[in-house]
């Protein structure tokens, strides 16, 4: 049987086939050439932008912090370091488009999660949020190697204080980004900070950094600061002070040593004080350096500038007499009274009893801008020249208070208000035979000048009348430094509580200077509320002096003023003539 024949309409699919094959391959080859022209396009006529593009994307700035420098005593140890740490950070908007990655975070790192939430979404709009500061790097880069996606670090340095409590309200400390906060950390944080680089790295996807590109800006290192503080005297004193505090009971104590000659500061120290590593719980109380931050009544530590300005007048010498019976005297209607009935007594005599009443009579007899001049003239009411960061300045009754009770109360101490610093600085000024010399900090090599303030024939005086105030029958034997002749002046102080004067509250002074042949050292010690029994100045506050004076006079190698025979005969001569 034939076969039908499929004529034309056999030819018909093999038409479309051919045609369909003919379209398939040119769209193919028009693919590819549109892929070969976007190839040479953005070969020849886009690197640059795409240079551009990918530079932003895998290149960034790195800051490269500065390490702060290193804060010294006078014979270069180290009192303030700083140490490499590491804090992690992460990228807010990063994690919470990545919920995953938000959670492995939070694990990794041990954060709350209704909190490590609440942080990120408070952060959804930045670009940085940092997670943990000031890491040990080792563990740091541990959690680091763990490769989470949009966790950080960062390189920073860490202060840390290797000299503790005795040096915590001098130095201070920094903050959480390693800049001065309090102290001598805040007052040469100039000179301490240096000046943080910059770089340029390339990253990867992830973050990780591939290679430096290129330094931008050098680091430049924070400046070493060499103080004037001996670490060894610092801690001795802090020591004593800190036993004799608890061993009566005290509030709290402070004691600040100066050099004659230099104004520098050799040890300043106060208690209660804290841990400058471990600031958890500190609280003001422990945060202030007393020493210059609290003022007060100074009491009878100022009659020898009482002493002072009856000399300067002309009218007065060490040999002249009062009259302080029967141990107290009116001044309008206000009693002013001695501890005991002194009777007839020189000038001397009032410093080595600490006469208030013959205190006052001078203070009366001398025209009334007298006293407060020559205050102001030995710095009080004034800054010291230290610059140490919240220092007073103290005060001295205003012109319409200088009547006859302000003026005699002003003679012992009362009715004015001063820091610690300025009664050791202006014992200094006497020490140094009337230069008053600017508080440093800082080492001096050389004697630092200054300005007269009084003349030096009188300090010679006064200085040879408080030897009798150490010496058998003055108020502060305790304050006898074995192989040196002392010279010096006790204080009591009424405390002000509520508006009044306590009965039973008190402050305890010394402040003296050694060798007083040829003063070398002034030392000033208070303490603050004992409540042991003991308050006078010359029983609380004069053993320290003592013992801390000692300690610096050897450490500082000052010969002794004489023999040990030759001294116990001083003493029996000044005894026998106050």
């Amino acid at each position: 049987m034939k076969k039908p024949s499929m004529g034309p309409r056999g030819a018909a699919p093999r038409a479309f086939s051919i045609w369909r094959m003919r379209v398939v391959v040119i769209t193919f080859l028009l693919l590819v050439a549109l892929l070969w022209g976007r190839m040479l396009q953005l070969t020849l006529f886009d690197q640059k932008f795409l240079r551009q593009q990918g530079d932003q994307r895998a290149s960034h700035l790195q800051v490269v912090a500065a390490s702060r420098g290193i804060i010294r005593d006078r014979l270069g140890n180290p009192l303030a370091v700083s140490s490499p740490v590491t804090s992690l950070w992460v990228n807010p908007r990063q994690l919470n488009a990545n919920p995953e990655d938000k959670i492995e975070v939070a694990a990794l790192l041990q954060q709350n999660p209704a909190v490590w939430e609440q942080r990120l979404q408070h952060a959804a709009g930045r670009g940085f949020l940092y997670v943990r500061r000031d890491m040990d790097p080792a563990l740091a880069q541990q959690i680091l190697d763990q490769d989470v996606p949009g966790l950080y670090g960062e390189n920073e340095y860490q202060r840390f204080y290797p000299e503790g409590e005795p040096y915590a309200q001098v130095i201070g400390f920094t903050n959480i980004d390693d800049r001065g906060s309090d102290g001598l950390e805040l007052l040469y944080d100039h000179q301490l900070s240096g000046q943080a680089g910059e770089r340029r790295v390339l990253t990867d996807r992830k973050g990780h950094q591939i290679r430096d590109v290129a330094m931008l800006r050098a680091v430049v290192p924070g400046q070493d600061v060499r103080l004037s503080i001996d670490s060894r005297a610092q801690y001795l004193l802090y020591r004593d002070l800190a036993a004799q505090v608890a061993a009566q009971g005290a509030h709290s104590g402070m004691a600040v040593a100066l050099d004659v000659q230099t104004g520098e500061v050799l040890a300043m120290v106060s208690v209660p004080s804290y841990n400058p590593n471990n600031r958890t719980h500190l609280s003001m109380e422990q945060l202030r350096n007393r020493v210059v931050t609290d003022s007060f009544e100074p009491g009878s530590t100022m009659k020898p500038f009482t002493i002072a300005a009856a000399l300067e007048s002309g009218r007065f010498t060490p040999q002249s007499i009062f009259d302080t019976r029967p141990g107290s005297m009116l001044v309008g209607r206000h009693l002013i009274h001695d501890d005991e009935d002194n009777g007839v007594i020189d000038m001397t005599t009032i410093l080595t009893k600490s006469s208030n009443v013959g205190a006052s009579q001078i203070a009366l007899a001398l025209p009334p801008p007298t006293l407060p001049a020559l205050f102001h003239r030995f710095g009080f009411a004034a800054p010291s020249g230290s610059g140490f960061p919240g220092e007073s300045s103290g005060r001295l009754p205003a012109p319409n208070l200088w009547k006859p009770i302000g003026l005699a109360h002003m003679a012992f101490g009362y009715g004015e208000s001063v820091t610690l610093m300025q009664l050791a600085r202006a014992y200094a000024a006497i020490a140094a035979g009337g230069i008053l010399r600017p508080v440093s900090f800082l080492r001096q090599d050389t004697a630092v000048p200054g300005v007269r303030v009084l003349d030096a024939r009188i300090c010679s005086e006064i200085i040879t009348m408080l030897e009798t105030v150490v010496a058998p029958g003055g108020t502060a034997t305790q304050a006898q430094v074995p192989g040196y002749l002392v010279a010096g002046k006790t204080g009591t102080v009424h405390k002000v509580v509520a508006g009044a004067y306590s009965r039973d509250q008190y402050r305890g002074l010394f402040v003296g200077m050694a060798p007083a042949s040829a003063p070398r050292v002034v030392l000033a010690v208070m303490i603050d509320t004992p409540s042991k029994g003991q308050y006078f100045g010359g029983q609380v506050a004069a053993p320290v002096f003592a013992q801390g004076m000692g300690e610096l006079l050897r450490l500082l190698d000052v010969a002794p003023d004489h023999s040990a025979e030759h001294l116990a005969d001083s003493y029996r001569r000044i005894g026998g003539a106050g």
